[in-house]
């Protein structure tokens, strides 16, 4: 069985719109129903009194981007920034000038107020109260009109949000974070500062279950670890030093879905999350925490519609469940296990096209560590999704994609270790390939992989082209040194074991040798790569993603002919060209996805589901006998005077359509490659007397062994449709002496009355019962010429495995010439030019049109030869005047009719029967395996992990809430390294200006 996937040709590069959204973190819709932020499809709903419904005003709600200056509303608490504010429905976003400094994205129902300020003349400035109880402040820039525009349409939307109920879901979903116990608890003694502030934060905490509320106690989501320790010493990772720096900023920049993400924030992050509260920010940076929001109950139902359902998805993934982080306590019980297998197999069920992919379970596996299992559902489905496409699908493009940036990024940063791994042939990807695969969980001692986790969410995928690229430059001396892959593997595996090792262990200054080998990582990472930028990385991969599309097809090539359960009679090479036929018969018309039957009826627990494979339908299969057979297409050669070309047109009979179902053995409605390869065979090997027989049978309906009047009649047809464009009245005179034949024989077989006179006409017969058996009709074939070479030699010979010109894969480039060629250089715009050309050419008189015939036996005009009767002097009698009647008559009107051809063949044809060589296009369909294939093919070795000695679970229980000042010291001296210039785009005087806003009062 074999899969064929043509969706890597159709890739289009996303818009302004949705780069946006996958800048924010946006979610979309979920199993085709359109999310908050989709349109819905088709009318306005309107209610009983004739006004729109929620979903209809929801639908309608404009998406809108303004120029704005964004403040904190604590003074002297963070600088303002300028940058743009977006409003998408139903969520409000922001983003500075440099797109890295500050950003935050928060539903519209977190809004609770929202007040135009009383500033000075000319500045229009909005005070927005959130959930949490802070202040944020806006200042319009743009001009007048647009502002108000604005504030419009965030009215409008914020309206629709009251009106759906979502601010009342804000309260429950909010106990689920782990961050309102933390910031209550640290709340609690401050109460009395509280309330000089205005006590905002302390009813805000109240009504969000905070330590008043036993629920804000037992309700919130964690992982595994909470019960089976995390991995780690938590004094050695200094978690209470970093709880105590995380409470403070949430305290003021907000929480969960009302996150503001300031330079503080990244520089937070880049030192490592507390255990408790990481589950939790990776959801928030992540974006999947709004996919959890708005789909409440999405995973429990979701399994619950999939219980007991076996298919190739579930199969893999037992197979793995114990091989995932074997080492980690919570993986050696049923209770990590079962955790494990619900949440990959809910993504499978989600996501059937992707199911399940190797090293999807390293991934689930570390997640559920530190979040629930619903949390890690919707985490997975953003990082399979939109963090790393095409990582885990089917083909892993995503990975072999990136693997070919990486090694293009390391030939341009690093030229010497390039040429030395290029001079040795060691192959980069051999290491890498499980690094990006697994986010470093399965290379690095996990403690060292989350925090490099932490700065993917964060920062996005860039992170791991940076991190690759510095480990390669630290140990560039010793990669100089390597000489094969094995070297490479064991000098990668000693450099993640020493990770918790000082980086400069004979340095007189104690603070030099407190910074570990994986501290000089990060910083090396951050500083000397970060002119890795997302925009980096999406052109490299505009610029390698057709050659890894064509391997990939190639790949692909070899795997469906290596999983034919039989080749027949073809070689490999042959059915390398019915593959490419098929395939340039699939980019063309792609087949209908099919709807299979809900999975209780397909499956039971005892019954595991079919394996997935490629079925093309009757329109696909026209396409593709076009590109094998000669009389299923009509070749017009077009001469204008300009030039000369060939228009192919796929050609539509009834004869087509009957072969389409001939070979369809399993009754299916469908072909797959193993269908077509056994039908080809059964067809193409054939002689004389077995290609006269399987033509009987194509045409014999009920497969009685009996051809009725009808079938006579439809085969004479299909044997009119083949000769259409043949030169002369040969083939129209051979199919009329057959039909005469035909039925003036199966007249004076047919059986008579007993006592009824010999010579008399033989009873009549329904047109549907049977009439001509086989060998009466082998019979009547073998008496005409022409019919008979067509049958031995000429029907087979029509069937021709020709090499299929490369397809071309579409410009994904999204640039101004890329985008401006592409649209001049479409299909319709050169049919526009042919048209064109072709009536000047008919102007001047030049114009000609010549169709190529399907044989191409005959090339002068020959008379047909008269008719002779096949009866014997004996067995002579009246003609059937029934017999002869009307419906041939009209086949001859209609069908006869043949255009000028001209006499020559289709050249280039591979013949079946004195295949010639075709080695040179073996070696160009069939490109070397590139060596990024060879790592994928053996990922299962390089998966496997090594335990670390530092990932074991420490107790902390006996960890003090007080640290000292040394170890808070240490953490903030780490947070210093990650110190940046943050530009806020303002001057002197608008930092002045932002900063009184805040204390401005409300219009009243």
């Amino acid at each position: 069985m074999s899969t064929i996937s043509t969706h890597l040709r159709n890739f289009k590069e996303p818009t302004k719109d949705q780069l946006t959204q996958l800048f924010f973190a946006l979610p979309s819709s979920v199993n085709g129903a359109p999310s908050a932020s989709g349109s819905a499809l088709g009318g306005a709903p309107q209610n009983e009194k004739g006004e729109k419904s929620v979903g209809a005003a929801e639908a309608e709600l404009e998406k809108m981007e303004i120029n704005a200056v964004l403040s904190l509303g604590v003074q002297g608490e963070e600088d303002s920034y300028a940058g743009k504010l977006y409003l998408f429905p139903p969520y409000l976003a922001f983003a500075s000038l440099d797109r890295k400094s500050v950003r935050f994205t928060i539903p519209l129902c977190t809004i609770r107020r929202v007040e135009r300020l009383n500033a000075r003349a000319g500045i229009y400035a909005l005070s927005l109260s959130l959930w949490h109880g802070m202040k944020i402040v806006v200042q319009l820039t743009s001009l007048r009109p647009t502002a108000d525009l604005f504030c419009s349409l965030l009215r409008d939307a914020l309206k629709v949000e009251l009106q759906k109920g979502k601010m009342k879901a804000v309260k429950p979903f909010v106990k689920t974070c782990y961050s309102e116990l933390l910031v209550a608890n640290a709340s609690a003694p401050e109460n009395a500062d509280e309330k000089d502030n205005g006590g905002a934060s302390k009813s805000a905490a109240a009504e969000d279950g905070g330590p008043s509320s036993p629920a804000a106690d037992s309700m919130y989501l964690g992982g595994l670890g909470l019960k089976f320790k995390f991995p780690g010493d938590p004094k050695k990772l200094r978690e209470a030093s970093k709880t105590k720096l995380w409470t403070n900023y949430l305290r003021t920049h907000g929480r969960n879905v009302t996150l503001l993400r300031y330079p503080q924030c990244t520089r937070l992050i880049q030192v490592g999350l507390p255990n408790r509260l990481r589950g939790e920010m990776w959801e928030t940076l992540s974006g999947s925490l709004y996919l959890r929001f708005e789909n409440p109950g999405y995973y429990e139902k979701i399994l619950a519609d999939n219980a007991g359902r076996t298919n190739t998805s579930t199969e893999e993934i037992e197979k793995d469940l114990h091989r995932s982080l074997p080492e980690y306590s919570a993986y050696q019980s049923e209770e990590g296990i079962g955790a494990l297998r619900r949440v990959l197999q809910a993504y499978s069920f989600k996501n059937p096209e992707t199911g399940y992919c190797q090293a999807m379970n390293i991934l689930a596996a570390a997640i559920l560590i530190y979040m629930s299992e619903e949390q890690a559902f919707w985490l997975l489905e953003v990082i399979c999704d939109r963090l790393l496409p095409g990582y885990y699908s089917p083909s892993m493009h995503g990975t072999l994609l990136d693997q070919r940036v990486f090694e293009s990024l390391v030939q341009r940063c690093l030229p010497i270790i390039h040429d030395h791994f290029q001079e040795v042939d060691v192959q980069l990807s051999v290491a890498s390939l499980p690094w990006f695969l697994s986010l470093f969980i399965n290379s690095m001692p996990m403690v060292f992989a989350f925090r490099i986790m932490d700065c993917f969410f964060c920062m996005g995928p860039k992170v791991l082209f940076q991190v690759g690229l510095a480990i390669l430059k630290i140990n560039g001396e010793r990669l100089l040194q390597i000489q094969d892959d094995g070297q490479f593997i064991h000098l990668m595996r000693e450099y993640f074991a020493s990770l918790g090792d000082s980086a400069h262990p004979g340095s007189s200054d104690p603070r030099a040798r407190a910074i570990t080998r994986f501290q000089e990582l990060l910083l090396v990472s951050f500083r000397e790569f970060a002119v890795i930028s997302d925009d980096t990385i999406q052109s490299e991969r505009r610029r390698y993603r057709s050659e890894i599309v064509h391997s990939i097809e190639s790949f692909s090539k070899r795997s469906a002919i290596r999983n034919l359960r039989t080749l027949e009679r073809f070689t490999k090479d042959q059915a390398g060209l019915i593959y490419d036929a098929l395939f340039k018969a699939i980019c063309i018309e792609p087949p209908p996805a099919v709807s299979l039957p809900p999975p209780s009826l397909l499956t039971t627990k005892d019954q595991a589901e079919e394996r997935p494979e490629t079925r093309i339908g009757l329109r696909t299969f026209r396409v593709f006998l076009s590109e094998i057979c000669t009389w299923a297409r009509t070749e017009k050669i077009v001469s204008n005077g300009f030039k000369q070309r060939v228009d192919r047109e796929v050609a539509e009979h009834e004869l087509i359509d009957r072969l389409f179902y001939f070979w369809d053995l399993s009754f299916r409605g469908a072909l797959s490659f193993q269908d077509l390869v056994s039908g080809l065979d059964g067809v193409m090997f054939n002689d004389l007397m077995e290609n006269i027989e399987w033509f009987f049978n194509l045409h014999d309906k009920n497969k009685d062994g009996y051809l009725t009047k009808d079938e006579v009649l439809t085969l004479s047809e299909s044997l009119l449709f083949i000769f259409r464009h043949e030169l002369g009245d040969a083939y129209l005179g051979a199919v009329s002496r057959f039909m005469s034949n035909a039925f003036e024989y199966g007249d004076a077989l047919l059986p008579r009355p007993e006592g009824a006179n010999p010579e008399s006409d033989p009873p009549p017969i329904e047109s549907n019962q049977p009439y001509m058996n086989l060998a009466t009709f082998r019979m009547v074939v073998l008496a005409d010429e022409i019919l008979e070479s067509f049958f031995e030699t000429d029907f087979s010979a029509t069937f021709r495995l020709e090499p299929v010109p490369l397809q071309e894969i579409p410009n994904s480039n999204s640039g101004l010439l890329g985008g401006f060629w592409q649209n001049i250089a479409s299909d319709d715009n050169r049919k526009i030019f042919n048209r064109f050309t072709d009536e000047i050419g008919k102007t001047i008189g030049k114009h000609q049109v010549y169709t190529r015939p399907a044989i191409g036996k005959y090339t002068a005009l020959e008379e047909p030869k008269a008719r002779e009767s096949l009866l014997t002097p004996t067995m002579r009698r009246t003609t059937s005047r029934a017999s002869l009647s009307s419906p041939t008559g009209e086949i001859s009107a209609s069908e006869l009719s043949t255009s000028s051809s001209v006499p020559e063949t289709s050249s280039s044809t591979l013949s079946v029967d004195n295949a010639p060589t075709i080695s040179s296009a073996t070696s160009a369909e069939f490109p070397q395996m590139p060596s990024m294939f060879h790592a994928a093919a053996n990922a299962a070795s390089l998966m496997e992990r090594t335990p670390f000695a530092i990932d074991d679970a420490k107790d902390d229980e006996d960890e003090s809430d007080i640290e000292t000042d040394v170890e808070d010291d240490g953490v903030m001296d780490e947070v210093d390294a990650f110190l940046e210039a943050h530009d806020s785009g303002l001057t002197q005087a608008e930092r002045e200006l932002a900063q009184d806003l805040i204390n401005a009062e409300p219009v009243k």
